[in-house]
């Protein structure tokens, strides 16, 4: 594959064909927030906390960053007015989901959102699919799925294939951001028992 020039943050940055944005930021040190990026799974864009401002010409706009392709001669800032403004409204829609998450409030900190402006929704998932997506694309199981769709969306365990898969895996466990999953299962399987 060939390399490809592109500047991130005034920076001239090398990356190869085929990479996306994320990628060629975190090779040349730039780092870009992510919720549902992982290493071992496909780009998904679920959260959008990876958004980034791509200039073209005159105008620019937001892109999410973990499924933009890096592009040659392309212009990447992470951070400007736009970019911090579109991760502060997300966080706070995500902190309605889950305030207590650790890392939710650490980007909270740094975006200065404030928790509570939106009304709180008693589900603490931000619908990142980590779980889902690792359950079916790293341990072929598919014991953890999304239900329904929109606002009405949830995570939840397939009780047939859970019950038989995950006591004696639990690793999408320490991905979920909110530590929703883990008491979710908990809660299933004591239920399960009754």
């Amino acid at each position: 594959m060939s390399a490809i020039h592109l500047r991130i943050d005034g920076k001239q940055v090398e990356a190869t064909e085929g990479m996306t944005v994320l990628e060629a930021a975190r090779q040349a040190g730039v780092h870009i927030p992510t919720l549902c990026h992982h290493d071992r799974l496909a780009p998904f864009g679920a959260c959008r906390i990876c958004i980034v401002e791509e200039q073209r010409g005159e105008t620019s706009s937001l892109v999410v960053s973990c499924v933009t392709p890096a592009l040659g001669n392309q212009v990447i800032r992470t951070r400007s007015e736009r970019v911090d403004r579109f991760r502060k409204l997300l966080l706070e829609l995500m902190l309605a989901h889950a305030p207590q998450s650790p890392i939710l409030q650490d980007l909270a900190r740094e975006y200065h959102a404030e928790a509570g402006k939106f009304e709180r929704e008693a589900d603490f998932c931000i619908h990142c699919g980590l779980c889902v997506r690792y359950c079916a694309e790293v341990k072929q199981k598919h014991a953890v799925g999304f239900v329904d769709r929109g606002v009405r969306k949830s995570i939840c365990f397939i009780p047939e294939v859970a019950a038989r898969e995950c006591d004696a895996c639990r690793e999408c466990f320490p991905l979920c951001p909110t530590s929703f999953l883990q008491a979710t299962f908990v809660l299933s399987d004591s239920l399960s028992r009754r």
